[in-house]
């Protein structure tokens, strides 16, 4: 399976949200296969990381976020379901489970009830290796902008979330890219996080 013949069934080659998408993709795939080959003990796929990460958004020309060229109909925290169903019909369920498990660090059935998100009620969180660092590498890079998000920029767009998603994604710091804790939690904007 090639992921940018997946994404031309979709997506006009060329056109400028193909190309937001691609770059993104590529951006993620990449620091996810560096963080990957960095784990050598727990040997992650990084063949399916690589195509995974490059699909992992591809539901996104259904959703309505116009600041990057999408005019669905559907509102944007939707793209990881509408992902996973896409790649779902064509056979790829190991890689549809990515588009619904990377948004944010993980939806849980109880953010979905408090915050009344048009999702349906299951968990969404990230499940194995592979979705924990493609859902990591994410979180580094907008789609409106090509530059590396720094860790104080992240960790300040979790903080809206709670305390729990920053601690997520802190563990994830720690756990592959070997970040000190307490560097972590100098960098968070409100109180400490505690338990990463």
């Amino acid at each position: 399976m090639n992921p940018y013949d997946v994404i031309s069934e979709f997506y006009r080659p060329g056109s400028g949200l193909y190309r937001t998408l691609v770059r993104h993709g590529e951006q993620v795939a990449a620091k996810a296969v560096t963080v990957a080959r960095g784990l050598t003990d727990q040997r992650p796929d990084t063949a399916f990381i690589e195509a995974a990460a490059l699909l992992h958004d591809i539901g996104i020309f259904m959703t309505w976020a116009p600041g990057i060229g999408c005019r669905g109909i559907h509102p944007y925290v939707c793209h990881g379901v509408l992902g996973r169903e896409l790649l779902e019909h064509k056979g790829l369920f190991r890689h549809a489970g990515v588009c619904e498990r990377h948004v944010g660090v993980g939806i849980t059935v109880d953010d979905i009830i408090r915050q009344f998100l048009p999702l349906p009620r299951r968990d969404m969180r990230p499940i194995t290796l592979e979705e924990q660092i493609i859902a990591y590498a994410d979180k580094f890079y907008s789609k409106g902008n090509a530059a590396e998000k720094p860790m104080t920029t992240i960790l300040g767009d979790l903080a809206r979330f709670g305390a729990e998603k920053t601690a997520i994604f802190c563990s994830w710091a720690v756990r592959f890219e070997g970040y000190d804790p307490a560097d972590l939690e100098a960098m968070l904007p409100i109180g400490p996080s505690r338990d990463f």
